[in-house]
């Protein structure tokens, strides 16, 4: 039986960064020849990042990728890497426009493709068919599907090669793998992180290996774009559904693995079938086996920590943010935020401001001190009392209008010191207070990164034990203090206020969240799960009533199947009918 030494390269491009995430291809493949790899393959749009979105539109980006492939297919060769065949993910173009339907106005002019690279030139390609309409994805509308399978001959080796989608859609290029008898399919991914996730994704991957008694190999990006997280996960599982090889979550990684994959035929193949035969390189045979490598996936709590911490660190690092600013009120939402943001970019680079008003507590105060301490982080105190004043006075504001005042205020002072010092400022507001609006428009709302955006409160308060249990583990000072997590939380905007005196307890508002926002329910369905009427109405109505709000709303990063934003996307102006 033949062997074959195959090398998948989880990387972090950054959008946009065509030389420089060139400059890293480069790199991992010297690292993959190093380590004799016969056939190294990267991620979806590993040359230009992903998703490129309407820069899928503009022809002098897609002539610019276009032309920075063929150029590393050259630098490789020119680097001694040429022999290895590199199957490369990138943007293609600009063809003739597609056109939707009848109409007569142009669309598509790019395709999402894959290159496989050897010998300084461009020797193969292969466009995506299947192109996702759903959730952030938007792909029908800015790529033109490609209509053929590609398989590669590698020695005795027949390798089939796919994009993301379409390992997920039954028939087409999946279906063909079969007939074309290839010993293995590899296929690369974009694949943002969702919560629970795997438990989707490694049976699909495992069902298609066996229904096309094919081994599959599928390498993922890795790394946080704006609003969504990749997870890598990248894995290889056997024809019989067994795991061959992991890769860790969260962290760029080259997995190698030897493989023992049927042999090629010369059986005929169908007319949408294009095979090309690849030179050969060193037999893996020769080469002493190196162990398999099958990463354990973390706690699910740990998986939604790392995601946290990866999406805010590459938003910070990838736009050049030299800090970041928040503010700390001593609550669990802030807490979480600032233990976050230090373990994404260090606590040296992480500012909190306590704002107290004259309704703060002694406690809210020395909480935020203590976690202070506790992270490391740099910590002022600038009291708002004195400039909340003038403006109650002078425009004579009273209850709600009163209360947002004091949350603008310590909003007009983080973007001044944002501005001033050029933190990025980081709102702490979380999903269940985002759904209901239960924050100030201009206030405690500003910033431009939320952490917590998709964090539900319960799982925010999960994610806290969660973090001080892991650091004692580690014989490590907990970062978040106890009080913040036990204490009833409270915007503090007036005398003994607490949440629960306009919202239900957090455990029944999740609940009912949960069905109304990711389950798409009803009022009368969401009733007979058990819960209140007036209760499920109000809470619903509330939601649909901040919709204007969440469009205002810093992006955060998607951890869930419907995240406030690309996920769902709900008209403003909007009269519902209560069923």
């Amino acid at each position: 039986m033949p062997r074959l030494r195959l090398a998948l390269a989880q990387t972090n491009p950054v959008l946009g960064d065509l030389d420089g995430n060139a400059r890293s291809i480069i790199d991992t493949v010297r690292d993959a020849s190093a380590k004799g790899a016969d056939l190294v393959a990267f991620g979806e749009m590993a040359i230009s990042g992903y998703p490129i979105e309407d820069l899928a539109m503009r022809p002098s980006f897609l002539a610019a990728a276009h032309e920075r492939v063929h150029a590393l297919a050259r630098e490789l060769a020119e680097a001694g890497l040429g022999d290895i065949p590199v199957i490369v993910g990138h943007p293609d173009g600009p063809f003739e426009p597609r056109l939707l339907g009848t109409s007569n106005a142009p669309t598509a002019i790019a395709q999402n493709a894959a290159s496989v690279l050897q010998g300084g030139k461009v020797v193969a390609r292969y466009a995506k068919h299947h192109l996702p309409n759903y959730s952030v994805f938007d792909e029908y509308r800015i790529f033109i599907p490609g209509d053929e399978l590609l398989v590669l001959r590698i020695r005795d080796i027949d390798v089939a090669l796919i994009i993301c989608e379409d390992l997920w859609r039954d028939g087409g290029p999946v279906g063909r793998v079969l007939h074309a008898d290839a010993g293995l399919l590899v296929v690369i991914n974009g694949s943002p992180y969702e919560r629970d996730k795997d438990e989707v994704r490694l049976p699909l991957v495992t069902r298609r290996a066996i229904e096309t008694d094919t081994i599959v190999a599928y390498v993922n990006l890795v790394g946080g774009q704006d609003d969504l997280v990749f997870d890598g996960d990248s894995v290889v599982v056997g024809s019989d559904g067994a795991i061959l090889a992991r890769a860790p979550q969260f962290v760029e990684h080259l997995l190698v693995v030897d493989l023992d994959p049927e042999a090629a035929t010369d059986a005929q193949l169908p007319d949408d079938v294009r095979r090309v035969e690849l030179s050969p390189g060193t037999p893996s045979n020769e080469k002493p086996d190196i162990p398999a490598e099958i990463a354990e996936l973390p706690d699910d709590r740990e998986q939604i920590w790392n995601a946290l911490v990866l999406a805010l660190r590459d938003y910070v690092e990838k736009n050049h943010f030299p800090s970041v600013i928040l503010g700390l009120s001593g609550g669990i939402d802030s807490a979480v935020c600032a233990a976050i943001a230090a373990d994404a970019i260090g606590p040296d680079r992480v500012f909190g401001v306590s704002m107290p008003s004259r309704y703060s507590s002694g406690h809210s105060r020395s909480d935020a001190d203590d976690l202070a301490d506790r992270i490391g982080l740099h910590f002022r105190t600038e009291p708002i009392a004195d400039l909340v004043l003038p403006f109650e006075v002078q425009l004579g504001l009273t209850d709600v209008a009163a209360e947002n005042l004091q949350a603008r205020a310590r909003g007009v002072i983080l973007m001044g010191l944002s501005n001033q010092e050029g933190h990025l400022v980081l709102t702490t507001g979380n999903k269940s207070e985002l759904a209901v609006g239960y924050s100030t428009i201009y206030g405690d709302s500003v910033g431009g990164f939320g952490p917590l955006k998709d964090v539900p409160k319960m799982l925010v308060w999960e994610l806290a034990r969660w973090r001080n249990a892991h650091a004692a583990e580690r014989g490590e000072t907990p970062p978040i203090p106890e009080n913040s997590i036990s204490k009833p939380p409270s915007a503090e905007l007036r005398p003994d206020q607490t949440d629960q005196d306009s919202l239900p307890e957090y455990d029944v508002l999740d609940a009912i969240l949960e069905a109304y926002i990711n389950g798409g329910l009803s009022i009368s369905d969401i009733v007979e799960l058990g819960f209140d009427r007036p209760t499920v109405e109000r809470i619903t109505q509330l939601v649909d009533r901040a919709e204007w709000k969440r469009r205002q709303s810093a992006i955060g990063p998607k951890i869930s199947r419907t995240a406030f934003g690309r996920d769902r996307r709900l008209p403003i102006t909007y009269r519902p009918t209560a069923v």
